[in-house]
């Protein structure tokens, strides 16, 4: 657990816990609602409570997984998620998504985020891959990730249709740990 501070907010950086379900749970749907970088739609995205308390749980008894949020004032305005795979030839990189409060946005809080990430990954000597996918128009998001020192692996063309005449690729991004 650290404390962050930048020009306009000092939060703090912890491991994620089952008592933050309902709070990821609920930040999650509010960026989902937005409708802009995330896969799902609004009304595809059911998870309950239950659900997302299976989830972190299940995060936190895997050595090869993590959730990590960042609180404000006892609120959760951000959480970083790495997920892992079971197979032996593919456990030894993971995955993550990422999700900021929309009015915590630009503040450096995904960035710090990540670098927790990064650290956890770092110190795990079972990870060595750290990869993840982003709309090829989340511009924001792809300078951070780029500046961390991830790198484009590939990229899926028209991996999601966002309308009838629009569609977006998905560009795979990846860094060693």
């Amino acid at each position: 657990m650290s404390e962050m501070k930048n020009d306009s907010l000092s939060y703090m950086i912890r491991t994620g816990e089952l008592e933050d379900a309902e709070a990821v749970l609920e930040l999650q749907n509010s960026v989902i609602s937005e409708g802009e970088y995330f896969i799902a739609v609004s009304n595809e995205f059911n998870k309950t409570i239950e659900q997302q308390r299976d989830w972190i749980q299940s995060s936190l008894e895997n050595e090869r997984e993590t959730i990590i949020v960042a609180e404000f004032n006892g609120e959760v305005i951000g959480w970083i998620g790495f997920e892992s795979e079971n197979r032996k030839r593919m456990s030894h990189k993971g995955s993550f998504g990422l999700m900021i409060r929309k009015n915590y946005r630009g503040m450096g809080i995904g960035k710090e985020l990540v670098q927790a990430l990064l650290d956890w990954a770092e110190a795990n000597p079972l990870i060595e891959k750290v990869s993840l996918g982003v709309f090829s128009t989340n511009h924001r998001a792809i300078a951070l990730y780029k500046s961390m020192g991830f790198v484009e692996e590939g990229r899926k063309i028209k991996e999601f249709k966002m309308s009838e005449s629009e569609y977006v690729d998905d560009i795979i991004m990846y860094k060693l740990v």
